[in-house]
């Protein structure tokens, strides 16, 4: 990354996050754009390894993935604001149709009620003379990994993004901005030594802390893997016919009860 002798602008930082909360999103950080370099090392290890499955898609978007200064990205991007917005942790639902659907799945479609709110903030950007892009979960941006460094929670052993108070159960949104933006402090991972969501994955996906093979999870093989599931991994799927909350429905974050959004 080049050096940028230029001043984050503080009075810009406090004035995109309060239109963030006002559109509905519920917590907001910010991380300086950069190579992820740790992170990456990771990524092309883990597909090295086949974990991804047949997701060829990772492979063919892994250096954008970690680096949004890419040209496929945003050339010039100096920041990365990255926004949570909790989905409802109801009871299971219990209908006559046998099966269960992830929590995050049951609502309305979370990409177009975000992707409204996240159009409104990036032409907010663009009208003040800065480059924006939004995405959710519709381009490739490492978000989690973006809401770690810009302090928004920590990645568990789950992988996913923990943030205390909220818990695992959010959506996550990111503006890639040419602003030069206040960062803030990443999060330190918070687990301690508590394994509950590696031992009581049903198919048991996890080959360590943060160390998931998605040919092995559920929400992989019910969402992304065309075909048959293998038989020896079919009594565990169970009744889960789109996604899997059990790595999450047992982290000890999750146990409170949050209104809906």
């Amino acid at each position: 990354m080049e050096a940028d002798e230029t001043p984050p602008d503080a009075e810009l930082t406090a004035a995109v996050k309060a239109v963030a909360l006002e559109l509905g999103f519920v917590r907001a950080g910010v991380a300086r754009a950069g190579c992820l370099d740790a992170e990456g090392e990771r990524l092309r290890a883990w597909l090295a390894a086949g974990k991804h499955g047949e997701m060829a898609w990772m492979e063919r978007t892994a250096d954008v993935r970690i680096n949004p200064r890419d040209e496929r990205m945003l050339a010039g991007a100096e920041s990365v604001l990255v926004l949570a917005t909790p989905y409802a942790r109801d009871p299971e639902r219990v209908g006559p149709a046998p099966g269960r659907v992830a929590r995050y799945a049951r609502g309305r479609d979370y990409h177009n009620v975000l992707g409204k709110r996240l159009e409104k903030l990036t032409r907010w950007l663009r009208e003040r003379g800065h480059g924006a892009r939004g995405s959710v979960d519709s381009m490739p941006v490492f978000e989690r990994a973006w809401a770690q460094r810009a302090g928004l929670g920590f990645i568990g052993k789950n992988s996913c993004l923990i943030i205390p108070g909220l818990g695992s159960h959010v959506f996550l949104s990111a503006v890639v901005t040419t602003a030069r933006l206040v960062p803030d402090t990443p999060m330190r991972e918070r687990c301690g030594a508590c394994t509950l969501c590696l031992d009581g994955c049903p198919t048991s996906a996890f080959d360590g802390a943060r160390e998931l093979d998605a040919r092995k999870c559920i929400s992989y093989l019910t969402i992304e893997h065309e075909g048959r599931i293998d038989e020896a991994l079919r009594p565990a799927v169970g009744d889960w016919i789109f996604g899997c909350d059990v790595c999450q429905d047992v982290c000890p974050y999750n146990r409170t009860e949050l209104p809906p959004p």
